[in-house]
């Protein structure tokens, strides 16, 4: 049992989210998901019985795993981004389960953002609709290496091949269009367990992976970024004890690159230069580092490095950055227009930006580019920013660590809006 726990623990981490139309089975899914694959604990399973049965579903109602919120159980919808996390013998999971409606698009790109898989449901009935479009678009937009369509309610169309391949066209040429990466369908009914842990008999014509080998199977070492070191110091540890009183570490979790001792250095926005010491964790030097460990980098000379400086490779380093223009998402029921003030927050460093312009915003029925004069809450658009101090970026399409920032109000300091870099300057 033990030897099976570390084993679990030292599996890789695979980070997803799962996206769809209202009723198309979100909820379903991943409580199929959980079910099958044997990670509800029975006082749990017992829970949903008895609500199921209190509500007259007429059958266990593996949505109210995720549904968590009063409100979604009394309206069917989600409304917030459910976390769940779960492991089998060849990957641990962290899953988020976000909200279908367009009014809730702010709570899908935050479950979205750190996802390196996006589960997008679609109901095999209707196929390719408008908010496929949306989830799949946001899902580009954010550089989500791997979409997986989970063509829902195949038992409702017969099982129908013709069918599916139908839809599969529609999303070759959906995801041709938007850029998307990787996109993968699955044909599957989350209700019966088709196809989602179990291989599904009335589809014996499919030959692909069921969802939870593709989960466990999908390749995303290479995802990460080892060409660009970057390295955004989140702490400076000095000892205080006498014997340490020479010991000058840089902690952070590595961005992007592999790290070794030896590797030249440029401190930014500074500008300094050195080379690493050392790369260490709580259990001592190692030989080197990838994302996402954390650890702590020793430099050979005495720099003035601060929390929110950024380590990168001097033969390829990070714009400095004052002038930006990026696509944000605005999470505020205040409208964003051209002029307004805000903090500006990539990596651990703070400063204060200016809205030079509002270039355009996404019609979202379209997802084509329209010229804006003002962001509304839950907009997604083209601003330009000019920054009161350099800020260390690259394009996001280029490094996901790097190109990403926040907004949030000057005053309040409430978050506002996320954003990915296109240009800096």
């Amino acid at each position: 049992m033990s030897a099976t726990s570390e084993q679990m623990l030292d599996a890789e981490l695979l980070r997803l989210v799962t996206c769809g139309s209202v009723d198309d089975g979100k909820s379903t899914l991943i409580g199929r998901l959980l079910y099958d694959s044997k990670q509800i604990l029975t006082d749990q399973l017992e829970h949903i019985e008895e609500t199921s049965e209190r509500r007259g579903d007429g059958y266990v109602n593996l949505a109210l795993l995720t549904d968590g919120l009063r409100a979604e159980r009394e309206q069917g919808i989600t409304i917030d981004v459910a976390y769940r996390s779960f492991v089998t013998p060849r990957r641990r999971f962290l899953l988020a389960d976000a909200p279908g409606h367009v009014q809730y698009t702010r709570n899908m790109v935050t479950g979205t953002s750190t996802a390196e898989l996006a589960i997008v449901l679609l109901d095999a009935r209707r196929g390719v609709v408008e908010q496929t479009r949306r989830h799949t678009y946001i899902a580009s937009v954010l550089g989500t290496p791997h979409v997986t369509a989970a063509v829902n309610k195949m038992d409702l169309v017969g099982y129908d091949e013709q069918r599916f391949r139908e839809i599969e066209q529609e999303l070759a040429e959906l995801a041709s269009r938007l850029g998307a990466h990787d996109l993968r369908a699955i044909p599957l009914s989350a209700l019966l367990g088709d196809n989602v842990v179990d291989r599904s008999q009335p589809m014996s014509w499919y030959e692909g992976p069921t969802l939870l080998e593709h989960l466990e199977t999908v390749e995303i070492a290479s995802d990460r970024n080892l060409d660009e070191r970057r390295f955004p110091v989140q702490w400076v540890i000095r000892p205080m004890a006498e014997e340490w009183h020479d010991y000058r570490g840089y902690a952070g979790q590595v961005a992007s690159g592999v790290w070794r001792a030896g590797d030249e250095v440029v401190v930014l926005p500074s500008g300094r230069r050195s080379r690493v010491a050392a790369v260490e964790t709580a259990d001592g030097p190692i030989d080197l580092a990838v994302p996402p460990l954390s650890v702590t980098i020793r430099l050979e000379d005495d720099l003035d490095v601060g929390r929110g400086d950024v380590l990168a490779d001097p033969a390829n380093a990070p714009v400095p950055a004052r002038e930006l223009e990026a696509r944000v998402c605005w999470m505020s029921e205040q409208p964003l227009e051209p002029r307004a003030r805000l903090a500006i927050k990539a990596g651990a460093r703070w400063t204060r930006a200016i809205v030079d312009e509002i270039v355009s915003t996404v019609d979202m029925e379209t997802l084509e580019d329209v010229s804006a004069e003002r962001m509304e809450l839950n907009d997604i658009g083209v601003v330009r920013l000019r920054l009161a101090e350099p800020l260390a970026l690259d394009p996001y399409e280029r490094n996901r660590a790097s190109g990403a920032f926040v907004l949030a109000g000057e005053a309040t300091n409430d978050t506002v809006a996320a954003g990915m870099v296109i240009s800096a300057a």
